[in-house]
């Protein structure tokens, strides 16, 4: 959500009304502060923080211009995993916490992304999302660790990809470089891909070929020659890039073009 609004208020009557029972999670995507009110106390949510509201009087007030993230998902649904999440209403999660950061990065890939098109895969997404709320939150005990196990580990990996997707060219990309950008051991992105049946190495090399593939099928680049695009795509070593992609593709590079 985006805009001018600089004052939001749901009084008892409002929620009578609404026949939505329903849990927000609401971000502040903001670059300043917004505050007010929730159930009489006072609340602040800088930049990148959020809190649980359960439908609860409220008063909320932005500045000139705000974007917040407003994430609604059925009670039933999160009460079902986090027996006390509703004991979390009001409370404010802080913008550097892990969970709050991926779940952020899990939201904004799928709104600006397409929908899931299985019911497999939307559930997957949905069970996410879950976990991932219910850990910003402030889950305890076993069920944290369940969340940790899927929901977090699930916002983990998706991470990691979106890096090498976008960080594939660069011929120093290794786990290690990527654990320092996500805070995440090297070990344990090796063992996030392993998971997956691809590994690290693998993927990397995926995108590398696709990319060159494209820049040769490209006209804009056909003045390049095939080394100048396999250096571009992140290879340092031609003989190799032209193993690879004659194995990927079943032709040379050159025919390609």
């Amino acid at each position: 959500m985006t805009g001018t609004i600089n004052r939001v208020t749901r009084s008892r009557q409002s929620i009578l009304a609404d026949r939505h029972d329903c849990y927000s999670l609401v971000i502040n995507t903001s670059p300043a502060a917004i505050g007010g009110t929730y159930r009489q106390n006072d609340i602040e949510l800088r930049p990148g923080e959020a809190f649980l509201d359960a439908g609860e009087p409220q008063t909320i007030l932005g500045q000139d211009h705000n974007n917040w993230i407003h994430l609604g998902i059925p009670k039933k649904l999160l009460d079902q995993s986090f027996a006390k999440i509703g004991e979390k209403q009001g409370l404010v999660a802080r913008h550097d916490a892990e969970a709050l950061r991926l779940l952020r990065n899990y939201l904004t890939l799928f709104d600006t992304g397409d929908a899931p098109a299985s019911p497999s895969l939307a559930d997957h997404v949905a069970a996410t999302i879950i976990d991932l709320v219910g850990l910003v939150t402030g889950a305890k005990g076993d069920e944290a660790e369940r969340a940790g196990l899927t929901g977090l580990r699930a916002a983990r990996l998706e991470a990691v990809l979106a890096r090498i997707r976008t960080d594939f060219a660069n011929p120093e990309l290794s786990a290690e470089f990527i654990g320092r950008k996500l805070d995440l051991s090297a070990r344990y992105i090796q063992d996030l891909l392993a998971a997956t049946g691809s590994g690290f190495s693998e993927r990397i090399l995926e995108q590398r070929l696709l990319r060159a593939k494209a820049m040769l099928n490209d006209p804009r680049h056909a003045s390049k020659r095939i080394s100048e695009i396999a250096y571009e795509v992140g290879f340092n070593d031609i003989s190799y890039f032209n193993r690879c992609f004659r194995r990927r593709f079943g032709d040379k590079p050159g025919a390609a073009r």
